[in-house]
């Protein structure tokens, strides 16, 4: 983007992050933001704009060439729930790269019994998105699963690290692709059952190349994929990997329907 577009980035950003633009509520209308002095920028422009911060998951898409700021809920979290008391803990077996635990816990009203729980790494995973509605992705093979697919480019994040370090990092080791900058998009655990490995998902932008892959190991063949195959690789299997989905949906999601990108 030039200096006007991503100064109107920042505008809309700052906006909706100072509650200007209240979450669940629409944002004005495309017509009004382009007669906003402060913005000072075109229809088309504006629509990159809009693009991005849908993408990023600031804006949803809402209606026909409506935006909206996502986090408006009516459910509320329940109250007076008890939960379960933790009594003691003990290792199994810790390596580098796994610990596997045994935990006696107790859940209200029942008895006290000993559940294993499994350690893993912290993890980021990125979906770098290019101005042609592309995602970077890996095609690999995975010999747990024996299975070939797409995924995201992610990894372990070093102790100390920011996560969003952890992002532009392992994308460029494993593409050669570097985003000009990474939005955290959500934080979560893939098994919240039995294992404790927090996955943080970012979405990345204007990525240029600077190299081929230093981490030969983990890249395997680069390809920029058309969101609009996301849908048709989900039903043929071929996307691999928790975080590979949840990122993938995310933007999916965000732009109002599956396959179909916003107007731009």
């Amino acid at each position: 983007m030039g200096p006007k577009t991503t100064k109107a980035y920042e505008t809309i950003r700052a906006r909706i992050a100072s509650g200007e633009y209240a979450p669940g509520a629409k944002i004005p209308s495309e017509r009004k933001l382009e007669e906003d002095a402060e913005l000072d920028i075109r229809r088309t422009a504006l629509r990159q704009v809009l693009t991005r911060l849908v993408s990023e998951g600031a804006l949803e898409v809402y209606g026909r060439s409506s935006y909206r700021v996502p986090g408006g809920v009516s459910v509320q979290a329940p109250e007076g729930l008890e939960p379960w008391r933790i009594h003691g803990e003990r290792d199994l077996y810790d390596s580098q790269w796994v610990k596997l635990q045994l935990w006696e816990v107790e859940p209200p009203g029942v008895e006290r019994f000993e559940h294993h729980v499994v350690k893993l790494h912290h993890v980021a995973v990125t979906a770098v998105l290019d101005d042609q509605d592309r995602v970077l992705m890996m095609w690999r093979y995975r010999f747990v699963p024996q299975q070939w697919g797409w995924e995201l480019p992610g990894g372990i994040v070093d102790e100390g690290e920011d996560p969003a370090d952890t992002a532009l990092r392992e994308v460029v080791e494993e593409t050669g692709w570097r985003p000009k900058a990474v939005q955290h998009v959500v934080t979560y655990q893939p098994m919240v059952g039995m294992v404790d490995s927090p996955h943080e998902i970012f979405v990345g932008h204007g990525a240029e190349q600077v190299g081929s892959p230093t981490d030969l190991e983990e890249a395997g063949h680069i390809e920029w994929v058309p969101l609009s195959d996301i849908p048709g690789l989900m039903a043929r299997g071929e996307l691999m990997g928790s975080g590979t989905l949840v990122g993938l949906l995310h933007i999916l999601a965000s732009r109002g329907k599956p396959g179909v990108t916003t107007a731009r």
